[in-house]
This record gives structure tokens, sequence and C-alpha cells, in this order.
């Protein structure tokens, strides 16, 4: 598939059809994606292909209860767990937010809630001394050391798309990454970065919208006139 073609087609599918998904196929993504950039060519992302149902379904429920927790800012009207407006780590205390409450409180979501029925089920790692985190210590939420993993993950979501798949990036599951780690036997030195779930899509999205660049690029300063149009 043309590169540009699958840029603007690989967006987020949280639907799938019930069309299996073979090894050779989730071989060939993996093999591709791995050419991603990371710090010091240190790639270290950790894939773990969840297969077996009953994994599987822990994993689902273990991310329901993430989502659950999502929705308990949402229904504050808040952007969930964003960092203040200083840059400091979120707080759901300080928002106002009560996560017990929220993880007891259902929220049904057909993806969430089906997610162990997803053709290919993905756990993705970074082992962490492998990640050059150079924004820490700055007093905000740091953000860099995911500059080394997430790449990755975005090559996995393109590459699926050039086998005719489709997928989608979500990070519910981290929330419990505590249970996570005794799950999978996911080792101290390796952070939870996101789960994947692939398959076949019910459909494709056709028309992603995004803001045009002059919307989030100026020239030479933060504050100055936009660039492109």
């Amino acid at each position: 598939m043309d590169l540009a073609a699958a840029m603007r087609t690989t967006g987020a599918v949280r639907a799938f059809t019930d069309a299996p998904v073979d090894d050779a196929t989730i071989g060939r993504i993996l093999d591709l994606a791995r050419f991603a950039p990371s710090g010091g060519n240190r790639q270290p992302w950790r894939v773990v292909v969840v297969r077996d149902p009953q994994l599987r379904r822990a994993v689902r429920d273990l991310a329901v209860l993430g989502w659950r927790e999502y929705c308990g800012y949402l229904a504050a009207g808040r952007v969930p767990f964003a960092p203040g407006p200083d840059g400091a780590p979120p707080d759901p205390a300080r928002d106002g937010i009560d996560l017990e409450a929220a993880r007891d409180t259902p929220a049904p979501a057909p993806f969430v809630d089906r997610l162990d029925a997803a053709p290919v089920l993905l756990v993705i790692g970074a082992h962490l001394p492998d990640l050059a985190v150079l924004d820490a210590g700055l007093g905000r939420q740091s953000i860099v050391g995911g500059a080394s993993v997430y790449p990755f993950v975005q090559n996995l979501l393109l590459a699926a798309r050039t086998e005719g798949l489709g997928g989608v990036l979500t990070t519910f599951l981290c929330r419990q990454e505590p249970a996570v780690r005794a799950l999978l036997g996911m080792p101290a030195d390796v952070g939870l970065a996101a789960v994947v779930a692939l398959g076949v899509p019910e459909r494709f999205p056709r028309r992603l919208r995004r803001r045009p660049v002059p919307e989030f690029t100026t020239l030479d300063t933060f504050e100055g006139p936009a660039f492109g149009g």
C-alpha cells in the first residue's frame, strides 16, 4: 500500500469481524514494526501475543476497570488523568475523582467489554532501563520516555493496515499494571505501555478528521505566526 494512503487511513478501529488472523500475518506485522526508531537503538519494546482464552478474559476484566476510571473523569467533565495546568502529574484526589467508586460503576462499551474477542491481542511493554527519559526532574508530567516505544506501536498499526487489517492502541489496562504484572509474569524492569487489538475491521475509517497544519504549527516561536496553509 502507498505510504501516504496508509497514513491517511490508519485510524482507530475498534470493531472487528470474526475472521481469524494467522500467525504468519502477525509475524510479518511484528517483523515490519521492529524497524521503528528508538533511543540509542535499544529497542525497549517487549510484546506478548495473548492467545489463551482465560488470560484474554482476565486482560479484558482489568481493562474494564481502567475504562471505568476513565469514565469517572469524563462524568466530572475532566480530561482523564490529565496533568494540571502547571504540568504537575495527575492527582485524582486533587481533581475530586473517586476512583474506587468509578471502578464500581458499570460503563458499558462494546470494544472494551469484548476486548477478549479481538482476533489479535498484543500487550506491549517497555524495558524501563532502556528508556532515555530526558525530561525527568522538570517538575511536570514526564512524556519523553515513550518516544522509544510508541513509534513501534504506530509501526504495528501501519503494518497491520498493509495486511488489510485495522487496530487500535489502548492504555486502559495500564491502570492495573500490578495485576497485569502478576497475570502475565511481567518483570519488575518492564512497564506496561499499551494494548493493541488487531483484526479485519467491520469497516475502515475513510474520512478521518484532523486539525489542519496551521492550527498546530507556528513559525519560530510558539506564539509565532501560523505555518502552512
